[in-house]
């Protein structure tokens, strides 16, 4: 199969790297990539969200089946657009990207189908916002309606922080017309945990558990970012709770969806708040996690094209996914100043020594090419991704790469994982 993925993050090189390993791939592309994709697929300098370009390639190389893996371009339509034009893509619809695209059509779906979540109000005008937050009491969770890298969520414990989250979101439109509108919900305690599943629309297939960390410092500390680092499995996410996840959460998503007249196929992650074996949810991504995509990725036994024709066929019941029992840790090494201001351009040195490293995958998410060197080209830059026996090899396999690795002004983590070390 000739096969295109849409994208160029750690997600999209870790889809590269697991896709590449199926026997069913005979040509692997990837628009626009990066320079660690280009050592597994033939980069096509098309942007993600350039949805008639992407199109017109797909159609003209004969490519038989692209997976997206970004939300922007699937919350502008790609899915119906190729389908349109007769091209197989995985993915949800327009509709179904809404679940991530508006935090409002999410909620108020939860509200609708009974899926437990944050009490919550939406505002338009920042004057009301401001209003209710003087006369509601702390803490609580401000959002921007529409996509935000990841960034637009302020928790917030001080009447100050929340004032600053509004000014940022609906006047400095410090995220564009994603700030129109706000939620503003209860702060909901507990431990969180990511859980990411393959749907056909009726049939949900779990993936391996896992656990994000968004914040950008130590101990949880600082504001949100897109994902500092992330480990799978999850200690938190029990078998009894992964049945109260689908039983409460994800098959009441489906039904609800389907009475819209949306069949929602592809990846769905549900952003989960775990208080006493309870699940509540955070949010809901339409696309796989980054980074938890890379330990996820990493844990996977079996060829993933396999459950992803299924879920386009309607035939995803009928289908096993198989783990590597190891566990996986990422850690994100990112640019200084991430996820406010920072440069980049500088030189990655390193690289060859941390890819000697036993069991241990360095996938890009941020870097170029230049002069024959890899530099730095984003917040996040990337992800290094190590199996081990259990959580504390996997740990010290992931630090020891990560200590090979330097450029000027880096970032990163240095208690990804200590959660699950805890449990």
């Amino acid at each position: 199969m000739k096969i295109l993925i849409i994208g160029a993050g750690g997600r999209e090189h870790a889809l590269a790297w697991k896709i590449a390993q199926s026997p069913r791939v005979t040509e692997l592309y990837c628009a626009p990539g990066n320079p660690g994709i280009a050592s597994l697929a033939k980069c096509i300098n098309i942007a993600p969200d350039d949805i008639s370009s992407l199109a017109d390639f797909a159609l003209t190389t004969h490519i038989e089946l692209t997976i997206v893996g970004p939300e922007l371009p699937l919350a502008h339509g790609i899915v119906d657009y190729f389908v349109a034009a007769g091209l197989s893509i995985f993915g949800p619809t327009k509709a179904g990207a809404q679940l991530e695209s508006s935090k409002l059509f999410a909620k108020q779906l939860m509200r609708e189908a009974n899926i437990p979540t944050a009490p919550f109000s939406v505002f338009r005008d920042s004057a009301r916002a401001l209003d209710h937050i003087e006369n509601s009491s702390l803490p609580y969770v401000i959002k921007a309606d529409g996509l935000a890298a990841g960034k637009g969520v302020f928790v917030c414990h001080t009447i100050d922080a929340a004032r600053d989250a509004i000014q940022r979101i609906m006047i400095q439109r410090e995220f564009g017309d994603s700030g129109d509108s706000v939620i503003i919900e209860d702060f909901l305690q507990g431990e969180e945990a990511s859980f990411i599943c393959l749907t056909d629309g009726t049939t949900c297939l779990a993936l391996p558990s896992s656990q994000d960390h968004k914040a950008i410092f130590d101990n949880d500390r600082g504001p949100n970012t897109g994902g500092m680092g992330a480990y799978s499995p999850a200690p938190v996410i029990t078998p009894d709770v992964h049945k109260s996840v689908m039983n409460t959460v994800m098959y009441p998503l489906l039904r609800a969806l389907r009475s819209h007249g949306i069949t929602y196929k592809g990846f769905l992650y549900a952003g989960l708040i775990l208080q006493n074996g309870i699940p509540r949810v955070l949010e809901f991504n339409v696309r796989l996690g980054d980074p938890e995509a890379q330990p996820i990725l990493c844990r996977i036994a079996d060829d993933l094209l396999i459950p992803i024709l299924a879920s386009l066929d309607g035939c995803l019941i009928d289908v096993p996914l198989h783990c590597d029992p190891r566990s996986a840790v990422c850690v994100v090494m990112a640019s200084g100043g991430y996820p406010g201001t920072y440069h980049t351009g500088y030189t990655i040195h390193g690289l060859h020594e941390a890819e000697r490293c036993k069991d241990t995958f360095i996938f890009h998410a941020g870097t170029a090419c230049h002069n024959n060197n890899i530099i730095t080209n984003g917040g996040r830059v990337l992800g290094v991704t190590a199996l081990g026996l259990n959580i504390t090899e996997s740990i010290e396999r992931a630090y020891a790469a990560v200590d090979r690795i330097h450029w000027t002004d880096l970032h990163f983590r240095k208690d990804i994982a200590r959660k699950a070390v805890a449990r």
